[in-house]
C-alpha cells in the first residue's frame, strides 16, 4: 500500500475482511421493466437467462434454452403466464411437481406429445420479486428443481429496507445502462467519489458539486460479514457528511446524499457482470422531494432525470472502456496504480475481489471461446451508451413536450388578446 493511503485520516471499524461471493443474490431487473406479458433476457457470467411471468404471476428465471431442440426464446413470446418457444411452439410455465416447482412444457406441435411434454422441463435459477426488484440466486449451475439448489446465503442484508431507509417515503426514476466493458470496472467507478467533482461536475444539478468545489474528505469505515459501509465527511468540520456510501457484494451499491436517517437523496445501483466485456447497470434515483407525479410531470422531471443518467454514464464510458483494455492487458497491477487517500474503499472492494474471483472461478463456469457464437452477447447491448436509441428517443420526447407546451401558452395568449380587444 502506497504512503497516500497509508496517510489517510480514515477509521476502520470491524473485521479485516468480509465474506461476500461474487456467485450468489443479484437485482437482475425491475418489476416495471418485466412487466406482465414479455419475456426480459440478460446473462450472468456468459449464460443466457430469461425472466418471465407464469400463469400465477410470479417471476421465473430459465435459461434461455429449449430443451426440445436447444433454440433461444428470443423471437417468441410469454402468454397468460406461458413462456413459448418460437420455433415449434413448445410452451412452458410452472408447475409443482410432488413437493417442487418445475418449469414444465404444456404443449408441443400436437395434442400426441402430451407424454413427452410432461417429462419435458427448462432449467432455472431461484427468483424472488421482493420491493419491485427482481432477484436471482445465481449459482452458475441452472436445474430443473428449484428445491435441488442450495441457497447459502439470506437476502435480507441486500434489501434497501434493511439499509435505513423507507421505500414508501420516496418517488424515483430509474433507467439500465450497457456497457461493453469489464463489470468491475464499473464498481470500482461508483465507489469512487473523487470522479464526480471532476468528471460529472457540469451535468449535475446544483453547483455544490463541480470542479470548482472538488474537496477532499475524512472517511470512516465499516466492516461487516456483508458489506463496506464508508461515510465520507468534509474536511471542514461544519460542513458535516457528504455520502455514505456502502458496497453491498456482490453487485449493490447504495449511495446517501448525506445521513442515511435525513437524506433526501438516495441512490441504489446494481451491477450485472452479464457477459465477456459486456455489463449491465440498474440505476434508481430516490427522493423526498418533487413526489407530486402531476407536478413531476408538468416539470418533466423524469424525461430529464433519464437525459441526467445518460449524460453521466456517457461521460465515464471511454474511461471504463480503457481501464478494461489495461486491465486485460496486465497492465493493472498494484506496482503501476498509485492511490490516494480517498480510495481506501476502492482497495479494500479489489482485494475482495480479487480474492473472490480466484477462489469461485465464476467466467470459467460457462467459458466463451474465440470461436464461439457472439449472438448473445451481442443481442444484450440495447441501452445506452452502448446503443444511444433510447437517447435520441427521449431527447424527442423532451422537445415534443417542451415545444407543445410552448404552443398552448401561445395560442392561450393569443386567444386572450383577441378577447381583450
Amino acid at each position: 500500500m502506497n504512503q497516500a493511503l497509508q496517510k489517510n485520516e480514515a477509521l476502520t471499524k470491524g473485521p479485516s475482511s468480509f465474506q461476500g461471493s461474487l456467485l450468489g443474490w443479484y437485482a437482475v431487473c425491475t418489476s416495471k421493466t418485466l412487466g406482465n406479458d414479455n419475456p426480459y433476457f440478460f446473462s450472468l457470467y456468459n449464460e443466457p437467462l430469461v425472466l418471465y411471468r407464469d400463469r400465477a404471476s410470479r417471476v421465473q428465471c430459465v435459461k434461455d434454452f429449449c430443451p426440445h431442440r436447444g433454440a433461444s426464446f428470443r423471437g417468441g413470446e410469454c402468454t397468460s403466464g406461458e413462456l413459448i418457444c418460437p420455433y415449434h411452439g413448445a410452451r412452458f410455465t410452472s408447475i409443482k411437481h410432488n413437493e417442487s416447482r418445475r418449469n414444465t412444457c404444456l404443449h408441443i406441435v400436437d395434442s400426441e406429445y402430451k407424454n413427452y411434454s410432461s417429462h419435458t422441463h427448462l432449467t432455472q435459477y431461484p427468483c424472488l420479486e421482493i420491493g419491485d426488484y427482481i432477484y436471482v440466486y445465481y449459482t452458475g449451475i441452472a436445474k430443473e428443481s428449484i428445491n435441488s439448489t442450495t441457497i447459502e446465503s439470506s437476502i435480507d442484508h441486500l434489501l434497501p429496507e434493511t439499509n435505513g431507509f423507507d421505500l414508501s417515503e420516496y418517488a424515483y426514476e430509474e433507467a439500465l445502462l450497457d456497457f461493453k466493458c469489464d463489470w468491475s470496472r464499473i464498481v470500482e467507478n461508483h465507489l469512487d467519489i473523487l470522479h464526480i467533482f471532476w468528471m460529472h461536475g457540469k451535468s449535475l444539478p446544483g453547483n455544490d458539486v463541480g470542479r470548482h468545489s472538488i474537496s477532499k474528505f475524512n472517511q470512516q469505515i465499516e466492516i461487516n460479514r456483508n458489506s463496506i459501509k464508508t461515510k465520507y465527511f468534509h474536511k471542514e468540520e461544519h460542513k458535516g457528511e457528504f455520502i455514505t456510501q456502502i458496497f453491498i457484494p456482490p453487485g449493490r451499491i447504495l449511495m446517501y446524499r448525506g445521513e442515511p436517517g435525513k437524506a433526501r437523496y438516495i441512490q441504489i445501483l446494481d451491477h450485472l457482470p452479464m457477459a465477456n466485456n459486456r455489463s449491465r447497470v440498474i440505476v434508481r434515483h430516490y427522493r423526498k422531494f418533487f413526489r407530486n407525479k402531476l407536478l413531476s410531470s408538468v416539470l418533466l422531471f423524469s424525461p430529464l432525470q433519464r437525459k441526467t443518467f445518460f449524460n453521466i454514464f456517457s461521460e465515464d464510458y471511454l474511461v471504463l472502456q480503457t481501464q478494461t483494455f489495461n486491465l486485460q492487458m496486465g497492465y493493472l497491477v498494484n506496482r503501476k496504480v498509485k492511490l490516494l487517500g480517498e480510495d481506501k474503499t476502492v482497495k479494500l472492494y479489489w482485494d475482495w475481489y480479487t480474492n473472490a474471483l480466484e477462489q469461485e472461478s465464476p467466467w470459467s463456469i460457462h467459458k466463451l471461446t474465440s470461436d464461439i457464437n457472439t449472438i448473445h452477447k451481442n443481442l444484450l447491448m440495447v441501452y445506452p451508451p452502448e446503443n444511444l436509441r433510447l437517447v435520441k428517443k427521449n431527447n424527442i420526447l423532451i422537445f415534443s413536450k417542451v415545444s407543445s407546451r410552448l404552443i398552448g401558452i401561445f395560442v392561450i395568449a393569443l386567444v386572450l388578446s383577441l378577447l381583450l380587444r
